[in-house]
């Protein structure tokens, strides 16, 4: 039994609804997702199994509807509308990335499913918002991303290489993970108030807000960002922070040494890895423990403290460039030093944390005949645990299990 086990989602198919309706389905809700006569277009969306097109064969539509039930409807006939109200009617949530003009025009949007489902919960999910002068313009994730302020803070330090997008929807998938906890919140407030509500969820202003000091530095200070490597975009350029390992792996050394624990620990680990002889400026770490806290503004009035500051990154550096990118994760965070090794995904489903909290699960395919690895939740819940509860569903697969009933 999931968290929200009970609560019924119709989800319209879409790239912009699919990872809320992931969300909520994984969390326990009957998520039924509806599509067109012949499948969503998510369903040509690669890589494939096999390398082999097919609706049936989309991992993008594998990973992006687990645990939903599928039917299809023809919106655009006035037989598969009656059948859509009729299915909203014994619904709780509508999720839907649509454009308001669309729905509208066939008689399905807010205002109408209200006449059948006075308590409905709304939610859409578009590029700019429904309200303004912007509501009706497309977007892609690139251009979400882009306008909305992430890809201006990721790149690298030099500055004739463009701007980088974030891979993996991360424009729709912050906006899903926005609408996800707007239809949490309403669905309390419906518990409470017995009223629905609308949920108008913007892309862009779900980007904007993700994009730290970036949007309010300029707001407030009018002091614009830079893209640098690895690290955070800052007005002003800062120390580098990703280094090689010895097996040729990156890690991201996060912040040096501060407090005086932190530089005794690193200088030790230099001592047990008999690299002081190497390093000249051991002294400088030794000094550090006699400093309460290093910090920008301390730097910036000491020269000295500056140059402790530096000898804490150096140091970090050198002991990364000797040991593998996990050794080196696990020694920097034993020692209570902040870095992270950069992951692939094989990595990640590979990683003994990872596994230990569950996080790579098997989903198995009958139609198959075999079970395939996904990645799986990311919050554990020991009353009502989230989890993957089914592969996602083929073209049309529940239309009598659904939609049978209603008619």
């Amino acid at each position: 039994m999931g968290a929200l086990s009970g609560w019924r989602v119709v989800e319209l198919s879409s790239d912009g609804a699919a990872f809320a309706g992931k969300l909520l389905a994984e969390l326990g809700a009957d998520v039924i997702v509806v599509e067109p006569p012949g499948g969503s277009p998510q369903r040509g969306y690669g890589p494939f199994l096999h390398d082999t097109p097919g609706p049936e064969n989309s991992l993008h539509w594998w990973h992006y509807n687990t645990s939903k039930r599928g039917v299809v409807i023809d919106l655009e006939s006035e037989e598969g509308r009656d059948t859509f109200r009729r299915l909203v009617t014994g619904a709780d949530v509508v999720l839907e990335a649509e454009r308001p003009d669309r729905l509208a025009s066939l008689g399905i949007d807010y205002a109408d499913l209200c006449t059948v489902r006075p308590d409905l919960v709304h939610c859409s999910i578009t590029p700019f918002g429904r309200r303004g002068p912007r509501h009706d313009e497309q977007a892609t994730d690139l251009t979400v991303l882009a306008g909305a302020g992430p890809v201006w803070s990721c790149g690298y330090d030099d500055h004739t290489v463009p701007p980088v997008r974030g891979a993996g929807n991360q424009g729709y998938q912050t906006a899903g993970v926005w609408a996800a906890m707007s239809v949490l919140t309403a669905l309390l407030y419906r518990a409470e108030s017995s009223k629905g509500q609308h949920l108008d969820v913007s892309m862009h202003a779900a980007s904007n807000v993700t994009t730290e000091m970036a949007t309010y530095g300029w707001l407030v200070a009018r002091r614009e960002v830079q893209r640098q490597t690895g690290r955070h975009a800052a007005p002003r350029p800062t120390g580098d922070t990703q280094v090689v390992c010895a097996d040729g792996r990156f890690l991201n050394t996060g912040v040096p040494p501060r407090k005086p624990i932190e530089f005794k620990a690193l200088y030790e680990w230099l001592v047990e890895l008999e690299l002081t002889e190497e390093f000249p400026l051991a002294v400088l770490l030794e000094m550090g423990g006699h400093y309460e806290h290093i910090g920008i503004a301390e730097i910036e009035e000491d020269p000295m403290i500056g140059e402790v500051f530096g000898a804490g990154r150096d140091a970090v550096a050198l002991i990364a460039s000797r040991l593998s990118a996990s050794e080196a994760f696990l020694g920097f965070q034993r020692r209570g030093l902040p870095v992270g090794a950069v992951f692939a995904p094989e990595d990640i489903v590979q990683d003994p944390h990872f596994i230990a909290r569950g996080f790579p699960v098997q989903v198995h395919h009958e139609d198959l005949e075999r079970s395939f690895t996904y990645p799986g939740a990311a919050i554990r819940m020991n009353g009502s645990p989230a989890s993957i509860s089914s592969r996602a569903p083929h073209v049309g697969e529940h239309n009598a299990e659904v939609l049978g009933p209603l008619a």
